[in-house]
């Protein structure tokens, strides 16, 4: 077989053309105290069925999201993708399109990510979408940046209920660039220590909604107090599907809304690749990072589609760039595009509205059992509960059982000290049998 190492006869074949005894011969000039002793510490070579059959058995010791009750959540969600989907994004015209260097030439691309752009827009609010970033927590970070060079202002305040990752990524980007991130305590009730933080000179407020603990609420107030001192209010969602039901950023405020929309077309996919949602107000569209694509007429007088706008470093000189992000996330888009359009806007609402009613229904099942206590009862898909003792050492215990039970605060954020407290996530994959499932292994855990 081709693939497979060298005969000793050919080694020999060719140490022989180049002169040399051994091939360590070849070695000579590296002195023997940085040479490598003996082997190297790892298995010896093992042909591909076996390594296959090892490869399966450690795959088998993880519980997948399929294999039982799923309840989590956390900035991830596991949704129903119809078949439909995949066959869209596998068809050759879009599977094998590269970025479009000469975009114009890529119509069927261009009009695609114009959808996309479209719905982002409907969906948040407001007026501008571009053609998606790498993830909602990049994208998140962009806009902390965005805000700064509008506002020519170093200063962003991060909600106490923001996304830690987000919160992570966003400080990361933005502590390289000079920007000061001020990221609150993380708390159940974020507003009143928003707003005393809120100052002159204050670029931007970023808040969540739904929060990273599932609490929904009105931003209007935050919105109206961030524009008084002259800052921006982000908004992030991670659960795009909550667009469906709740009020959207932009009428709540938002100069700008970012998110993940992983939970439209994109199954979990072992954490990526997701795809990022970035719209803004009009006034703000030449600060927006990203690609934008626009609908035109050509000279013959048809619809046609173009780039309209790249402020990133590959397509303007680096030193007038808004952004170093280099790519948009072109197939997920496609998917997240196709997905939305086989809902529609009923579809959506009502895929919403089912979200919410089997959350509920977990809610009150959950509630019920002693020593478990609901933390966020305004939601839309995901609640927080406290439980007795460790809240990750109960999820492990709950594994053994089949039940993937959600997502600790505690990984999410290690400083917080909440390590009682337990993020639940149920959506239309959730079944009555799933949460009967869950009640029984927290009681039996719990000693209820």
């Amino acid at each position: 077989m081709r693939y497979l190492p060298l005969t000793q006869a050919d080694r020999a074949d060719m140490l022989a053309v180049i002169g040399v005894g051994a091939i360590d011969d070849l070695f000579v000039d590296v002195p023997a105290s940085a040479r490598l002793k003996g082997g190297v510490d790892l298995p010896p070579h093992a042909g591909e069925l076996a390594v296959e059959r090892a490869v399966r058995a450690l795959a088998e010791r993880n519980l997948p999201a399929g294999a039982g009750p799923f309840f989590c959540g956390a900035g991830a969600y596991r949704h129903h993708v119809p078949a439909s989907v995949d066959h869209i994004i596998q068809r050759s015209e879009f599977l094998t399109s590269y970025t479009p260097y000469q975009p114009e030439i890529a119509q069927g691309t261009l009009q695609a990510l114009f959808e996309f752009q479209t719905q982002v827009a409907e969906l948040t609010g407001l007026p501008v979408a571009n053609a998606s970033m790498y993830d909602g927590s990049t994208a998140c970070a962009e806009a902390v940046m965005m805000a700064a060079r509008i506002t020519r202002r170093n200063k962003a305040v991060l909600s106490g209920s923001l996304h830690p990752h987000y919160a992570a990524a966003a400080h990361t980007l933005a502590h390289a660039a000079g920007v000061t991130t001020t990221r609150l305590a993380a708390t159940l009730d974020p507003e009143s220590a928003l707003l005393a933080a809120l100052d002159g000179d204050t670029a931007c407020v970023v808040v969540q909604n739904p929060d990273v603990f599932g609490g929904v609420r009105d931003l209007t107030s935050i919105a109206d107090a961030a524009h008084a001192v002259g800052a921006l209010m982000i908004v992030a969602t991670t659960e795009a599907v909550s667009f469906g039901l709740l009020k959207r950023p932009g009428e709540a405020g938002a100069d700008i809304a970012v998110g993940e929309g992983q939970s439209i077309g994109n199954s979990l996919n072992f954490g990526g690749p997701y795809v990022g949602l970035f719209a803004c107000r009009d006034s703000l569209i030449r600060q927006m990072p990203g690609r934008l694509c626009g609908e035109t007429i050509d000279a013959a007088g048809r619809r046609g589609f173009v780039l309209t706008l790249s402020t990133r470093e590959q397509h303007i000189r680096r030193e007038k760039a808004t952004s170093n992000i280099c790519t948009n996330s072109g197939l997920c888009a496609l998917a997240f595009t196709a997905h939305m359009t086989l809902l529609g806007g009923t579809g959506l609402s009502a895929l919403a509205r089912i979200n919410h009613a089997r959350a509920r229904t977990t809610m009150a099942a959950v509630e019920a059992i002693e020593g478990v206590e609901v933390l966020t009862p305004r939601m839309f898909n995901e609640f927080a509960v406290r439980v007795p003792g460790s809240a990750a050492e109960l999820v492990e215990a709950l594994a053994t059982r089949g039940v993937l039970a959600g997502v600790p605060f505690s990984r999410l954020d290690p400083a917080a000290k909440l390590d009682d407290v337990l993020l639940l996530c149920a959506t239309e994959m959730t079944t009555a049998e799933d949460i009967e499932v869950l009640v029984q292994a927290l009681k039996a855990e719990l000693g209820s």
